[in-house]
Parts: structure tokens; C-alpha cells; sequence
């Protein structure tokens, strides 16, 4: 089960505020704040179609939104996946509220505009708590009824009054038009408006989700993060770390046991590896360094975590220049990352350990070409890269590659060759 990241339900609200301006910008939420900005564009679409497609692209906004405060309300700290949803119903009623806030609020500028900023600050003070209502059981009557308001900012106290801040800055963004971007095309302006909103609607309705988060209790919601983290393993796996600590320093033998027990059930979290390399590291027991390093590496590369495993094999390399992954794929693919990531000799090295230990694999030419490549380009030689190609070609008479291969060893050998060898795929 991959790791839930939780947050604690007393952690004060000004973190949970400064933690929350980076949250629209990950995972799901960066997702939906870019699809539904370039969205917008269909919204220019004349007749009906256009507005056809402005009422889908709200109703995703309120349904992801309300999804976002429900998932931080249960303890999660990163948004949820883009699909996901607590309370379907919510969304759908987000949608008709907050459309006819907007539908109100932009009347009133044609035909009573000195009912606009009351109305704007009447919805800013009561959207947050219907928001909150919605979300949780989906009830527009219970909702609506201001006797709910009051019970809600009765539990959230002056924390209530940051979401209504934010509201009369959205419904401003969303009904005014903003002089600072008036020099760009209609076009541009029209997405780069409607991001900025979907980024504050989502971080709004998040720190609502923190505010009944820290108070859960008033509102009979048991954080669903905090007991899927129980089941997982994730609280043992940390009073583990704290007891390991502890021991190593009487008696790291014992500590590192305690370690090796834990890892030989379940996946372990990273925390418990490099734990388990550093105690392995004060012993100086550097065999247990490489043997650990295969079997973390060939696990990260499952899990898909290529950046810790290409660092975890550039630090098992540093204690045995002869290291090398033990599976052929897994060794290629590092090669390939490492050469993208611009760590040449660790690249040459996983490349030139690939061919010495797999030279009948169908994948030689590939990676020998990947080799070649930053022989002649990054290190200049091109001499050796064209024995290495012409090996290659001369190995492998049948290869799709072959003709390449010929070619490039052909040309590296000309006095003064500059060609760059053509990545492969």
C-alpha cells in the first residue's frame, strides 16, 4: 500500500495556511487547474455550445473542489486524484449555488450596481459555511438554512472569516474585469483568469477542509487519513524508527536486527532503508552496503522512484567502482536517466557494466549507442565510440540497429567528425 501523507489535526491553522498556498500546484490539483484553464478556450465557442461547455467546466470545479475538502478534512495533506469523490451530490449542488451567486452578482451590475459589493459581501459571508454544509451530506435545505451558518461559525470561530476573504477576492477576479492583463489577447487573458480562480477555489475550499479537520470532533468525523495510516503499518513503522534510534546508541548490531526483521515482511518505507544504510555505514559493513543497495534498487525501480534509485546506485558505484544493478533492465533504464540527468561517467559506467555482463542481450546495440553517444559528444572520444560502434555492428549483423551502428562508427572515424549519434529509442 503506497505511504498516506497525513497532517496532524493540531497543527495551527497559520501553517496550514502557508502550507496550502503550494497545494492547487500539486498532484490532482495542478492537473485540473491546467486542463480547466485551457478549457476555458471551448467557453469562446458561439451559441449554446459554448455555454454548454462553461457548465461542464464549473461543475468539475466545484466537484474537485469539494472533493478537496473533504480529502483535507480526513487528514490528507496532498489534493486527491483527479476522479476522486467523497460526496458526489456536493458537486452537483456547488455548481447550481455558486452559478446563481455569479448569475446574481453579475445582474446587479447591469441593472442595480449599487447592490453589487452588498451582495458580494453577503455571498462571501455565507458561501463558506453552504460550502462546508454541501460537502459533507449534499442537502441544499440544510444548507440554505441560516441557523446551520450559525452553528458552523460557531465551531470554526474567527478562523470562518479567512475563507470569506478569500471569496470577495474570487467573486471580484470572476465578475471585474482586470486591468493588469487587459494588453493581452482575450484569448490568452481568458485562461490565464480562469487558472487563477480554479487555484483559489481549490486552496479556499482546502483550508476549509483544515478547519474541520482541526475540529473533527465537533463535526462526528473520525479522519479517515489517520486510520488508514494505522492500518497500513505507517504509526508502527515510526515507533519502530524511534526505538532503532535508540538502541543504536548502546548497540547498533541490535538496532540494525531490528531493521532487518521489519524489511523482511512488508515493503518498508524509505525512512527505514536509509536508517538501515546508515547503521551499516557506522559498522563499516560494506558488503552489506551493495547487497542491500541491489535488493532497494530493484524495488524502487518497480515502484517507478527512478531519481532515489539512480542516487542510491550512484552511492553503491562510489563504494564498488565494479557495481551494477542485477537486472539488465533495470541497469539499462538507470544508464538512460543518468545520461538525461547529465551524470556522464555513471552513465559509461552502467553502460559498458551492461555489456561486459549481458553481451547477448537484444538491448547491447542500444545501449552502446547510448554510450557512444556521450563518448564522442560529452567526452570527446569519438575514436573510441567508433570501435565500440563497429564492435557493436560487427556483433550484431541482424540488429534493426545495425545500419546505424555502421553508419555512426563510419563517420567518427573522419578527421574532425562532429555528428551527434541520434538517441534511440
Amino acid at each position: 500500500m503506497p505511504r498516506v501523507h497525513t497532517v496532524p489535526a493540531d497543527t495551527p491553522l497559520a501553517e496550514r495556511l502557508v502550507a496550502g498556498l503550494t497545494y492547487p500546484l500539486r498532484g490532482g490539483g495542478l492537473a485540473i487547474c491546467a486542463v480547466l484553464a485551457l478549457g476555458q478556450c471551448l467557453v469562446l465557442i458561439p451559441a449554446y455550445v459554448g455555454v454548454l461547455f462553461a457548465f461542464v467546466l464549473w461543475t468539475a470545479t466545484w466537484r474537485y473542489a469539494a472533493a478537496c475538502m473533504m480529502h483535507t478534512a480526513n487528514g490528507f495533506a496532498d489534493p486527491p486524484d483527479v476522479g476522486v469523490e467523497e460526496n458526489p451530490a456536493a458537486g452537483h449542488w456547488l455548481t447550481v449555488v455558486h452559478m446563481a451567486v455569479i448569475i446574481a452578482c453579475a445582474a446587479s451590475t447591469t441593472f442595480y450596481p449599487a447592490m453589487f459589493w452588498p451582495l458580494i459581501l453577503l455571498f462571501a459571508l455565507t458561501l463558506p459555511a453552504i460550502d462546508m454544509s454541501l460537502a459533507f451530506d449534499g442537502n441544499p435545505l440544510v444548507a440554505l438554512n441560516p441557523l446551520n451558518w450559525q452553528s458552523i461559525i460557531g465551531r470554526l470561530g474567527a478562523g470562518y472569516f479567512i475563507p470569506v476573504i478569500l471569496n470577495v477576492v474570487i467573486g471580484g477576479l470572476m465578475v471585474l474585469p482586470s486591468p493588469s492583463l487587459s494588453w493581452l489577447p482575450f484569448w490568452l487573458s481568458l485562461p490565464l483568469f480562469a487558472f487563477a480562480y480554479t487555484y483559489l477555489i481549490i486552496f479556499n475550499l482546502h483550508l476549509m477542509g483544515a478547519m474541520i479537520h482541526q475540529r473533527h470532533e465537533q463535526f462526528d468525523l473520525e479522519p479517515e487519513a489517520e486510520t488508514l495510516a494505522r492500518e497500513s503499518g505507517q504509526d508502527e513503522d515510526e515507533h519502530l524508527l524511534t526505538r532503532v534510534r535508540e538502541m543504536a546508541k548502546v548497540d547498533r548490531r541490535a538496532a540494525i536486527r531490528m531493521l532487518v526483521e521489519r524489511m523482511q515482511g512488508r515493503s518498508a518505507p524509505a525512512s527505514l532503508h536509509q536508517a538501515y544504510r546508515e547503521l551499516l555505514r557506522k559498522e563499516g559493513l560494506t558488503d552489506g552496503l551493495i547487497e542491500h543497495g541491489h535488493l532497494w534498487i530493484a524495488a524502487l525501480m518497480m515502484q517507478g522512484d527512478t531519481r532515489r534509485a539512480l542516487a542510491l546506485t550512484q552511492e553503491c558505484v562510489d563504494i564498488d567502482p565494479a557495481f551494477l544493478p542485477d537486472a539488465p533492465d533495470s541497469a539499462a533504464a538507470l544508464a538512460e536517466h543518468a545520461s538525461r540527468a547529465g551524470m556522464t561517467r555513471l552513465s559509461l559506467k552502467l553502460c559498458r557494466g551492461y555489456l561486459a555482463r549481458w553481451p547477448r542481450s537484444s538491448d547491447c546495440p542500444r545501449v552502446g549507442l547510448l554510450a557512444a553517444n556521450q563518448m564522442a559528444d560529452r567526452l570527446g572520444q569519438r575514436a573510441e565510440a567508433a570501435v565500440l560502434l563497429g564492435k557493436l555492428a560487427a556483433a550484431w549483423p541482424n540488429h534493426p540497429l545495425h545500419p546505424t551502428l555502421v553508419a555512426l562508427a563510419s563517420r567518427m572515424q573522419q578527421a574532425g567528425g562532429t555528428t551527434h549519434a541520434s538517441a534511440v529509442d
